[in-house]
């Protein structure tokens, strides 16, 4: 395997060119990335749980856990750690590798992490590789989480920085740069993408990507969303983007970080089994699995398992190392066979 030639100095130009190539030879560029650096026919297998739903003080408009809009997403208390426990023993029996946990806050107080930690320490102990997405981040915070066992911090920048003021204004974009930085600090696996189809032009998508691979260290996993109207929300009536462009924001981003696992996120429940196909082909090396992202749907884990089949996609799992905190994976054969914003629709 060649070395892979990683940037962190794409001008928008030159993303905005990707954008514009013909839709197959983006594609073949992408997918020769992918085949490079990565199995094209391995898949790293997720499952996300909210393990704090609900009353956002946040005004993210795509989130249906925020206080201020009217959706149905009922507040929640933090859930206790048996009851994580249980939904992680399932969700690794189901096939998942990996147990992303998200918290509908601004961020975390400092009594919160204790009780955090906990659950992710038990998580840990299953042999799961552990996320959690919590929102901002104290000082200290990251490296208590990381003494605890996770393996990845997810905070999504979720759009490009000069549309980012149109859909949020509770939480400025250098505040999430600033967590970011803290949970590179601290040794722990940044998980961190954003969320296409909330009215932005091609050109600002560009800029999302950009701003991305051009992070001092590119994210390990980059989850894309595809906006998930939700009633209530300012969004609820998003006009939908069209899927060869979410095909196409995949393939970009398989290109500008190309050893990052770029993941197939929110939004699936939306798409149809070719879509999806055409997004693994384009470098989509990760999806959720399971039928809910925190408050909205998802594929349910059969059909995920027959398209894996009709497709010869095999789920990677976790093998651990005892001298390390991280957990490498390595590819597995089947056992017979996602908005992820900063405080937390869907890593």
């Amino acid at each position: 395997m060649s070395e892979a030639v990683v940037r962190h100095d794409w001008t928008r130009e030159e993303v905005a060119a990707l954008f514009a190539l013909p839709f197959n030879e983006l594609l073949h560029q992408a997918h020769t990335v992918h085949r490079t650096y990565h199995d094209a026919n391995a898949v790293q297998v997720s499952t996300l749980l909210s393990i704090k739903t609900g009353g956002c003080p946040e005004d993210c408009a795509y989130c249906p856990q925020a206080a201020r809009y009217d959706t149905g997403v009922a507040a929640q208390k933090l859930m206790e750690v048996d009851d994580v426990l249980a939904r992680a023993k399932a969700a690794k029996a189901a096939g998942a590798s990996r147990f992303c946990m998200g918290a509908a806050w601004r961020g975390p107080k400092d009594r919160d992490i204790p009780k955090v930690a906990e659950i992710v320490r038990a998580v840990k102990d299953l042999g799961l590789e552990t996320c959690a997405t919590l929102g901002l981040l104290g000082d200290g915070h990251a490296q208590q989480l990381k003494a605890a066992g996770l393996d990845y911090y997810n905070h999504n920048i979720d759009t490009a920085p000069e549309f980012y003021g149109e859909i949020i204004h509770t939480r400025e974009y250098q505040d999430r740069l600033a967590t970011l930085e803290q949970v590179r600090d601290a040794g722990l696996k940044t998980c961190c993408g954003g969320i296409v189809g909330m009215g932005e032009t091609r050109e600002q998508r560009a800029g999302l990507l950009q701003a991305l691979a051009n992070l001092p260290e590119h994210p390990h996993s980059v989850p894309i969303n595809q906006l998930v109207p939700v009633p209530g929300t300012p969004l609820g009536n998003a006009e939908k983007l069209d899927p060869f462009e979410f095909v196409r924001a995949i393939a970009v981003a398989r290109i500008l970080m190309p050893l990052s696992i770029v993941r197939l996120s929110a939004g699936r429940q939306q798409m149809d089994d070719a879509v999806q196909a055409l997004c693994f082909h384009a470098g989509a090396g990760s999806i959720f699995y399971g039928e809910k992202l925190l408050t909205t749907g998802n594929p349910d884990t059969e059909h995920d398992r027959a398209l894996f089949r009709r497709l010869d996609l095999h789920a990677m799992e976790v093998v651990e190392e005892a001298s390390t905190v991280h957990a490498d994976i390595m590819e597995a054969a089947p056992a017979g066979c996602g908005h992820g914003c900063g405080c937390s629709v869907a890593a």
